[in-house]
Order: C-alpha cells, then sequence, then structure tokens
C-alpha cells in the first residue's frame, strides 16, 4: 500500500481521530498512489497512523476513515458502515416522518457522502473521489437495505471541483423519481422537488426546530423569512398561527409553499405567500411600518469558510436588526446560521450588536441545534454546522 508521511509534530489532529488531513502536513508520498485510492498515513518516525483517501488536488489531501492497522478497508468494512449509519436512524422515522438524513459524510464515519430519504426514495451528494471510486459497493447496500424507489444523484455542488470531480446529475437506481415526491415530517405533508429543488431538495437539519418554534406561534402574527417550501410557515398554521406571511426569493419555492398549504387543508387565508429579496421585503415591511409577533430567519450559508466570516457577520447583523425593527415589544425572533465557520459564542454577539444598532433589549430564551440525524462527531467539530437561537426582543 502506498503510504504518506507527516511532518514532525503534524500527526497530533490525526491521533485524535480528526479525519482531515491538509497537504500542508504531508512530508512525503511513498510510492504513486492514484488520487481516491486508499494510503497508509504514518507519522515522521513511520508509526501507523490512519487509512484515508488520498487526492493531490484536494486541500485536504487525506480523508480518513480507519485508524486500526489491523483492520482491512474492503467491501465488508463498507457495507458495515452503511447498515450502522441506516440502522442508526431508526428512532427517527415513524408515522409522522418518513423523511430523513441517513447518511451525513464525516459525521458517519462515510466521507463525502450524504443520503437523504423521501418516503421511498433516496438523494445522495458524492463529495469526494474516494467514495466516488465505491459508489458501487454503497449502492448496492443502500438497495438491500432499503428497496427504494429510486437513487438520485444530486453531486451538482461547486465543491466537487476542489476534488477533481465534475458534477454530476441523475438516476443511479430504479425509476427516475415524480417530478415531486410527497414526504411526512412532524405529521406534515410536504411535496419534495428531489431533482429540482435545493441542495438535496428539502432541508431536513431544521424538523425539530421547525416544531419547537410554532409552539411559540399560536394566535400570533409570523413573519417566514428564507421561507423555501414552507417548513416553518406550516408548522406554525398548524399550530394555530393567526397569519403567517412567507417570504423567499424562489418562484417555485413560493409555489410549492402554496402547495403545501393545501396539501395540508390548512386555510389559505391565514397565509400570505411573496416572492421577494428577503432584505428588500423587510426594508420594505419597516417603510410600511408592519409589525409581528415572531419573526423566523433562516438564511442561506453566509459565511462558507473563515476567511468570509467578517463579511457574513456584517450581513447576519444587518438582516438580524432590521427583524428586530419589525418586531411588536416582547416579540419573538427565531434566528438561524447555517455556516459551519460561525460558533455560537460568535452568533450570539452578532445579535448583541444588531440588538443596540436596533435600540432593542434581546434575551437568549433557547438553542436551537441541528437533529439527531446530522450527529456531531466528538473528533469533528466542523460537522456542528445549524446554529440557533430564540430570542425575545423588547
Amino acid at each position: 500500500m502506498n503510504e504518506v508521511f507527516l511532518k514532525k509534530g503534524k500527526e497530533k489532529a490525526v491521533l485524535q481521530r480528526h479525519p482531515w488531513v491538509f497537504s500542508g502536513a504531508i512530508e512525503t508520498v511513498k510510492g504513486k498512489p492514484e488520487n481516491g485510492e486508499i494510503v497508509k498515513t504514518l507519522n515522521s518516525k513511520g508509526d501507523f497512523l490512519a487509512y484515508g483517501f488520498y487526492n493531490n488536488q484536494s486541500r485536504v489531501a487525506v480523508r480518513l476513515l480507519e485508524w486500526d492497522d489491523a483492520v482491512f478497508i474492503d467491501e465488508k468494512w463498507w457495507r458495515t458502515r452503511i447498515q450502522t449509519a441506516v440502522n442508526n436512524r431508526k428512532t427517527v422515522l415513524n408515522e409522522q416522518t418518513n423523511t430523513c438524513r441517513l447518511i451525513f459524510s464525516e459525521a458517519d464515519f462515510l466521507p463525502g457522502l450524504i443520503v437523504d430519504k423521501y418516503a421511498g426514495h433516496l438523494s445522495v451528494q458524492v463529495l469526494n473521489l474516494g467514495i466516488e471510486k465505491v459508489k458501487e459497493v454503497w449502492i448496492d447496500e443502500l438497495q438491500k437495505l432499503l428497496q427504494p424507489e429510486s437513487i438520485f444523484d444530486r453531486s451538482d455542488t461547486a465543491s466537487r471541483s476542489h476534488e477533481g470531480l465534475e458534477a454530476s446529475f441523475g438516476l443511479l437506481y430504479g425509476s427516475n423519481p415524480p417530478d415531486f415526491v410527497e414526504v411526512k415530517e412532524n405529521g406534515i405533508r410536504y411535496e419534495v422537488s428531489i431533482s429540482e429543488g435545493q441542495k438535496s431538495g428539502f432541508y431536513c437539519d431544521q424538523r425539530d426546530n421547525r416544531r419547537l418554534v410554532a409552539l411559540h406561534a399560536a394566535g400570533k402574527k409570523v413573519l417566514d423569512c428564507f421561507a423555501y417550501t414552507g417548513g416553518f410557515s406550516l408548522n406554525c398554521l398548524q399550530q394555530g398561527a393567526k397569519l403567517v406571511t412567507s417570504v423567499d426569493s424562489s418562484a417555485l419555492a413560493i409555489e410549492t409553499l402554496q402547495k403545501n398549504i393545501r396539501l395540508n387543508n390548512f386555510d389559505a387565508k391565514r397565509s400570505i405567500a411573496i416572492q421577494s429579496d428577503v432584505n428588500k421585503q423587510l426594508r420594505k415591511f419597516r417603510d410600511e411600518e408592519e409589525k409581528f409577533d415572531l419573526i423566523i430567519l433562516d438564511p442561506p450559508k453566509y459565511a462558507p469558510s473563515r476567511s468570509a466570516l467578517d463579511r457574513a457577520s456584517r450581513a447576519y447583523k444587518d438582516l438580524n436588526r432590521l427583524a428586530m425593527l419589525l418586531l411588536n415589544k416582547g416579540g419573538l425572533l427565531a434566528t438561524y446560521s447555517c455556516s459551519g465557520a460561525m460558533d455560537m459564542p460568535t452568533f450570539k454577539q452578532i445579535l448583541a450588536w444588531a440588538a443596540l444598532d436596533a435600540g432593542k433589549e434581546v434575551q437568549f430564551i433557547g438553542q436551537l441545534v441541528q437533529p439527531e440525524d446530522h450527529p456531531i462527531r466528538s473528533s469533528f467539530p466542523e460537522g456542528e454546522y445549524l446554529k440557533g437561537l430564540l430570542c425575545r426582543v423588547n
């Protein structure tokens, strides 16, 4: 097996079982490994550290898989890892919920593989060359475990270029899914477009937060920003919100949201859907002196990397400042960041700055996190990407 030797003193993260080895930590490579091939990672003295995928085109040059020198990474190894991840989701799936994340990349010890379940269909993202090379094995194991109607590839992400991979999109197994697949989450029905929807089709990482935030919605006037297909909006309607205004820039998202309201037989008179840029719409509401009792902010990833954190912090601050100005006294703000580079203390500080600029007093009354099907591996804190705060604004 080809071997990768680390520079002296660069083995600490590997010993702590962090799954990434950056190219700058490598001293030499013995042999000529192909990109995507499994290599043995050694310290500067030649002592074994771990096995992992090698790729000299990626900043993460080795993605670690196994720390036991005696374990051989063969087909059985891959199948066992897939089985474990799927079995760990059994408590999530029930009569009320038939959609969740089945495999969450490094967090499930399967770096580069994401699998989401939408009723009888699976949507996958393949993010590195090593996982691409064992595609036949994990597709076959998913078939055996779940007997899906389809497995659809949504690897149409720019991040694949960092691995020397082109975007990939299309059917991997079964029959093409319908234009819209009906799923259930917390007893609420949704139409999900696997092929045209954002990411893999839906955002199941907010499942628990939608339910928790909606518990505060009864009798309230609610504003759901970046509403997408209505996850928070529908939960608030179910819990008896007086009126829910949903804002999203995507015409398809707004159209699907309105379908979902009809699908659940909610009163359409209690819902307003607006296709607009959220920041522009918040300023319009401010100029019109519109007020709300509960505002939800679930924006896209503003900080894809630490280098973008300063710019993203300014964007988060301005967004939250505008929302605070639209709340009635004592109103609630549920606000999120899905940027892995943003930690919770920094996010709280941004909210404090926004409150000062808005002339408001803010109490943090709840912290909101990603659900159990998006686990956070103790040796991989980067997997904790979703941070949320429930705030009372006075």
